[in-house]
């Protein structure tokens, strides 16, 4: 099985179905905030929507609507000022009929200029969408890692050139999309690139310590004892402390949409 994120179908949390259970069906919303917050759209592509709606509502203060694309929700218009994609346990080049649809919308909201942001399995596929390649690796990339950007991105304004951040992922983007600017990198590879409205992570600023060890924990089918140990032993409050600062990422994604559509986000 080949995995980009945390949300595989053996890995749910035992209160995931009961929170996922009192969604109201597509476009859930988070409790509204202010009228000049942008409107983003969540396109949640992980097996269990739960865990990774409560991470990107900690991490964006916005009006978020959120739609599961794996149970077939998808927004029906492009009326958004944002969007983010999330991770998933799926691969982008799987036959899935929702994976089709969702590489569709995303490609229209591209084209239509809205700024997108794709994180992990979003990352690998703008990168699909936008004509790059993405591939399974040789086994995983997973734990907190460091990375390195090139100072000129706006997206990673404010973190260190050379920072730590968590991964989990066994698909890669081999090659960026032709225009793309690649901006950061590390030895497995492409982790960060733009172009035009469109800016991927492979990396998870999204992550908090707990949501680490729980991911690396449901590894253990798949990882050696050894490695698993060592992934493990790296979950410390000195890496989780270095890798909050990539939660950066949002806060500047969204200073970007508040530039890019200022009347729209005013309506």
């Amino acid at each position: 099985m080949t995995a980009s994120d945390d949300s595989e179908p053996s890995d749910e949390r035992s209160d995931t179905d009961a929170v996922a259970s009192r969604r109201t069906g597509p476009g859930v919303r988070r409790p509204k905030p202010p009228a000049d917050h942008p409107r983003i759209a969540l396109l949640n592509a992980a097996q269990s929507a739960a865990e990774t709606r409560a991470n990107f509502r900690r991490v964006l203060d916005v009006d978020l609507v959120e739609f599961h694309a794996p149970s077939g929700e998808f927004p029906e218009t492009l009326h958004y000022d944002g969007v983010v994609v999330t991770g998933s346990w799926a691969s982008v080049y799987w036959d899935r009929e929702w994976i089709a649809r969702l590489k569709s919308w995303v490609g229209d909201a591209v084209k239509a200029g809205i700024p997108t942001l794709g994180v992990c399995y979003g990352h690998q596929l703008l990168a699909d969408v936008l004509g790059g390649r993405v591939a399974a690796m040789d086994g995983y990339e997973i734990g907190y890692r460091t990375i390195e950007h090139d100072g000129e991105n706006e997206l990673l304004e404010g973190v260190d050139e050379q920072f730590v951040a968590f991964t989990t992922h066994s698909d890669r983007v081999v090659e960026a999309p032709p225009g793309a600017t690649v901006f950061a990198k590390n030895d497995y590879g492409i982790h960060g690139f733009r172009r035009g409205n469109a800016f991927a992570v492979q990396f998870h600023p999204e992550y908090d310590r707990e949501m680490a060890e729980h991911v690396t924990r449901r590894k253990e089918d798949q990882l050696s004892e050894e490695h698993l140990q060592a992934v493990l032993d790296g979950i410390t409050d000195e890496n989780d402390a270095a890798a909050r600062q990539t939660t950066q990422v949002f806060d500047n994604f969204v200073d970007y949409v508040l530039a890019v559509t200022p009347e729209r986000v005013r309506k």
